[in-house]
């Protein structure tokens, strides 16, 4: 004959087997935890913590790169004056920056 006869395995293989298979996926699940989904979470929560910290006089750069100090805060959006007498909106989810007090001289 052409092809062979299939036979099926002898059952009560390693118990363990099942476990040890899984267990190079459970090690490459906490390592991206650990190098990946941890840090980006942490960096997140420092985010929303520094929006929702800012005031009136702070000075901030964007995500799109303006800078300029904030004049009024609302819910959603915050003021920023960028050149003398010029008021932009932008979210406040837009703010990528705090800098520190007297970076910006010219406003």
């Amino acid at each position: 004959m052409l092809i062979s006869n299939a036979y099926a395995q002898a059952a009560g293989g390693d118990p363990s087997g099942g476990l040890m298979g899984l267990l190079p996926l459970i090690l490459m699940f906490v390592v991206l935890w650990f190098l990946m989904i941890r840090p980006q979470m942490k960096r997140a929560k420092e985010h929303k913590a520094m929006v929702e910290a800012l005031a009136k006089g702070d000075e901030v750069v964007t995500g799109g790169g303006i800078a300029g100090r904030v004049t009024e805060v609302g819910d959603s959006f915050v003021q920023l004056e960028i050149a003398n007498n010029t008021v932009v909106a932008v979210q406040k989810q837009a703010v990528a920056t705090v800098l520190p007090k007297g970076t910006l001289k010219s406003l």
